[in-house]
């Protein structure tokens, strides 16, 4: 098979949301399809600051990182796309969250921000356990530092619609449910940070397989042919789904992976 580039959602995709470990059926498919000469790269949500326990998990494993929704990719530890949020923006974000009654977390590459050290959401306090390390800022009115992405939630309390309103067409907004959405500059997502990598090594959307199970992993499925989803999903992928695998648990990426024919030379 000639080389393939594969693209990897972390949770509920590699690491089990049940374990909260990756299954070593996906640490041999993924060394398997590297020495077969495909290339793997994590495609995240997450920003690359927010990658703690990730990275000691699968580093050796991957070729690079695509974080934050397409706004960050890096490959062998070099910077291949980085887009943070303007400061104006940024400023405008975490004024409007304060304004509409919501919480929020600002991600970025080195760091990531909130506006108080609690919160009045069970979400914003597990977050904030969760991120303990990553967080740097707990007072975004005196300092915050660069942020490519943010979370927010929302409740009865809240004045969502008004806040949506007043981020303009400059954000797009994914509904993760129970209240909480996930906020990337407009023209950034999942796909975008393929396309960075299939220009870089001269492949097309034929060679790239995505392989992932929420809502935020829309636009890759959308955008690559050969979209993997895992047993355990959001409904609102299966229409773009190329192929359906068992879940992380029962070894879904390796049985995915020798299906398709991804871990022979």
């Amino acid at each position: 098979m000639s080389r393939k580039a594969l693209f990897f959602d972390i949770d509920g995709t590699l690491l089990s949301e049940v374990t909260r470990l990756v299954p070593d059926s996906a640490k041999r498919a993924l060394e398997t399809a590297r020495a077969c000469g495909h290339l793997v790269f994590i495609n995240t949500g997450r920003s690359r600051s927010e990658l703690g326990e990730i990275r000691p998990l699968l580093g050796e494993l991957v070729d690079g990182w695509l974080c934050g929704c397409g706004t960050y990719v890096e490959m062998d530890g070099k910077e291949l796309y980085h887009r943070p949020m303007p400061e104006a923006q940024s400023l405008h974000v975490r004024k409007a969250i304060e304004a509409a009654n919501m919480d929020g977390i600002l991600e970025g590459k080195d760091g990531c921000y909130v506006g108080s050290p609690d919160s009045r959401f069970p979400e914003g306090r597990r977050i904030r356990k969760a991120l303990a390390w990553a967080i740097k800022s707990f007072n975004w009115n005196e300092s915050c530092g660069e942020a490519e992405k943010f979370c927010v939630m929302a409740d009865e309390e809240s004045d969502r619609a008004g806040f949506f309103r007043s981020l303009g067409l400059d954000i797009d907004i994914i509904d993760r449910g129970n209240g909480f959405y996930e906020c990337v500059p407009a023209g950034h997502s999942k796909a975008t940070g393929i396309d960075v990598v299939l220009d870089a090594f001269g492949l097309e959307l034929k060679d790239a397989y995505v392989f992932g199970d929420s809502t935020n992993d829309i636009s890759m499925f959308e955008h690559v042919p050969n979209a993997i989803l895992m047993g355990k999903h959001d409904r609102e992928l299966e229409p773009f789904a190329s192929f359906t695998t068992k879940t992380v648990e029962q070894d879904g990426i390796w049985y995915a992976m020798e299906k398709l024919g991804l871990l022979k030379p």
